[in-house]
């Protein structure tokens, strides 16, 4: 059995999560434990993945305490980025295994309107911009600012689960990924 915790108690990230490794190990079990990610609530830049690996170090220090018995820790950030002259929405993810090997997946990048920019630039954060926009509750945790914008073509969960397919490429490639001098942290 891989035990896999998630730092999100987010149905849809933790769906995701269920589903991924799913695809690449027989039985899998997930926990989903809320942890703090250290970066701002919408996260910018380098801050994604910085609270996506955050996430996953909080997670491990909790297995080590509570012997939970985890194999591999997951941690997902959604934020903005700027690629002159436009900014983009991406989710993050960062795979931390039990013996401190790691690996990072983006998913794709969509653009976000001026206005919906400028909200968070002012310190709003995407998900309450979201159902402003939609009319909606709880985007975050149902197809995600993306199923509106998409017209129901990607959801989130399916938006997040490309992140974690690209955090699991070192997993499933350690040959190539984890050799003894190298380090990826």
């Amino acid at each position: 059995m891989v035990r896999v915790l998630v730092g999100s108690q987010n149905p849809v990230k933790v769906d995701a999560v269920r589903d991924t490794f799913s695809k690449f190990f027989e039985d899998v079990e997930v926990t989903a434990i809320g942890v703090d990610s250290g970066v701002p609530d919408q996260p910018k830049s380098e801050e994604i993945l910085k609270g996506c690996f955050n996430r996953t170090l909080e997670l491990k220090k909790i297995n080590e305490k509570e012997k939970l018995g985890a194999d591999f820790f997951v941690g997902m950030e959604a934020g903005i980025t700027e690629l002159p002259p436009r900014w983009f929405n991406f989710s993050g993810a960062c795979i931390l295994d039990k013996n401190g090997k790691t690996g990072y997946g983006t998913s794709p990048f969509f653009e976000l309107p001026q206005d919906v920019i400028k909200k968070l630039l002012e310190g709003a954060e995407l998900g309450d911009v979201a159902d402003e926009l939609t009319g909606g509750h709880n985007t975050k945790q149902k197809g995600g600012i993306i199923g509106h914008f998409t017209k129901g073509v990607m959801d989130r969960k399916n938006y997040v689960a490309h992140s974690l397919v690209i955090a699991l490429v070192p997993f499933l490639n350690k040959e190539l990924f984890f050799k003894e001098k190298d380090n990826y942290e």
